[in-house]
């Protein structure tokens, strides 16, 4: 294990003190935005960690750090979601994520980085549009974008856009689509955890990183939490979009440069 954790620190340059605090920061600045709006840590952490990390790496760190900190708040968050709908995409997620997965081990480093930051913007540009959908929401409608999902997850460790785009462009209240995102990308994690444990493609530095950033992802959880009102919630969520919007436009070719 130390080793593995000599391995991590070269890897991502935390000999450069610079490397260090820029992931740190992205970890504090993706749990605020989780905290108060219950989605988005990885739109904001990847890009980030993408730029000091290989694409699996990244993703596994990602996934580790996400999984534990919202792990301790979770019972706060189940008695608001419809548990139900969690258990379908779930069910749906776990169908997409091997291929997502597969095309994940092929990225490079660079297109790993373009398409996270291309797939939020394409997100918040379609929230932004005022689109939304009306209705009630089918059990295949959510086995569906479940699936999609884990094809997203596994590719770019960004499982939530289609959910997130589901939920908050219905009607359902800001507290149940709150809790359902957040309940979702917690499952969505432990099952790519799994996925990625049964390909092979879990390393001890990764994991180590991930268990560092959970520290300083947690306390500003806790943060954004405490700072969350049903009453404020547009203003919640163009905070949170603002904030994934420069983070998605660090990671492309013009603005990395």
């Amino acid at each position: 294990m130390v080793d593995s954790l000599v391995s991590a620190v070269t890897a991502i340059g935390l000999e450069t003190v610079g490397n260090l605090v820029w992931l740190i920061f992205g970890a504090c600045l993706a749990g605020l935005v989780r905290g108060f709006s219950g989605f988005g840590t990885a739109m904001v952490y990847l890009p980030f960690a993408a730029s000091v990390m290989p694409p699996v790496w990244a993703v596994t760190s990602l996934v580790v750090m996400d999984f534990i900190a919202p792990l301790m708040i979770a019972h706060r968050t189940a008695r608001d979601s419809d548990l139900g709908d969690v258990v379908r995409l779930g069910v749906g997620c776990l169908a997409g994520l091997p291929l997502g997965v597969t095309i994940l081990m092929i990225f490079s480093a660079d297109a790993f980085r373009y398409a996270v930051s291309a797939l939020s913007i394409l997100l918040l540009v379609l929230l932004w549009s005022g689109l939304r959908f009306r209705g009630n929401l089918t059990r295949p409608m959510v086995y569906g974008t479940g699936a999609l999902s884990g094809v997203l997850g596994g590719a770019v460790g960004i499982p939530g856009p289609p959910v997130i785009f589901l939920y908050l462009a219905s009607s359902l209240p800001a507290s149940a689509i709150r809790a359902n995102n957040f309940l979702f990308l917690l499952l969505a994690d432990a099952l790519l955890l799994t996925v990625l444990f049964i390909q092979g493609m879990l390393f001890w530095a990764p994991l180590l990183i991930g268990i560092c950033m959970t520290v300083p992802y947690l306390a500003f959880i806790l943060i954004g939490a405490a700072m969350f009102n049903p009453a404020k919630e547009k203003s919640y969520r163009h905070v949170a979009y603002a904030i994934i919007a420069a983070s998605a436009l660090k990671g492309l070719p013009d603005f990395a440069a």
